[in-house]
C-alpha cells in the first residue's frame, strides 16, 4: 500500500483545465487511487488548504471531496473517525484545520486555545473535547 501526497489527491479530484501539467498527471492520480492506498491527516490538512486557497473552491465542494475520499473502500485514512468528525464540524462552519485539531484531541479532557472564534463556534457545536478559550 502506497501513501499518497496532496498533489495526487488534488489531481484526482480537481480537473484543472488551465494547467497542462495537470492534464498529464491526472491519469496517474486516477491510477494511484484505483489501488489500495493510505492518506495521512497532514495530507488532508494540506489538501483543504490547496482547495480553499489555490483553487478557491467553495466549502460545500471541499466537503464533497473529503466525503468522497472517505467513501472509497480501499483508501485507508489515518484516524478516519476524527476525519469524519472534522468534516461534520467543517460542514457546520468551523475551519477545517481547527475542527481536525479538536477531533484528533478527543482523548483529552479539553482543548485550550487563544482563538476566540474557534472557542465560540466549537462551544456552539458542543464539540468534544470541550474547547476552552484562554485569557
Amino acid at each position: 500500500m502506497k501513501a499518497l501526497d496532496t498533489n495526487v489527491l488534488a489531481r484526482f479530484f480537481i480537473d484543472d483545465d488551465d494547467d497542462p501539467q495537470a492534464a498529464r498527471q491526472r491519469p496517474l492520480a486516477v491510477q494511484a487511487l484505483a489501488e489500495r492506498c493510505f492518506v495521512s491527516v497532514t495530507v488532508l490538512l494540506e489538501l483543504e488548504w490547496v482547495m480553499r486557497g489555490f483553487y478557491e473552491l467553495p466549502r460545500r465542494d471541499i466537503s464533497r471531496v473529503f466525503r468522497a475520499l472517505v467513501g472509497i473502500e480501499h483508501v485507508t485514512l489515518e484516524d478516519r473517525d476524527a476525519v469524519l468528525m472534522a468534516v461534520d464540524a467543517f460542514d457546520q462552519g468551523l475551519d477545517f484545520a481547527d475542527s481536525l485539531h479538536v477531533a484528533r484531541s478527543r482523548r483529552a479532557s479539553g482543548f485550550a486555545t487563544f482563538d476566540r472564534r474557534l472557542a465560540k463556534r466549537a462551544q456552539a457545536l458542543t464539540l468534544l473535547p470541550p474547547v476552552e478559550r484562554l485569557g
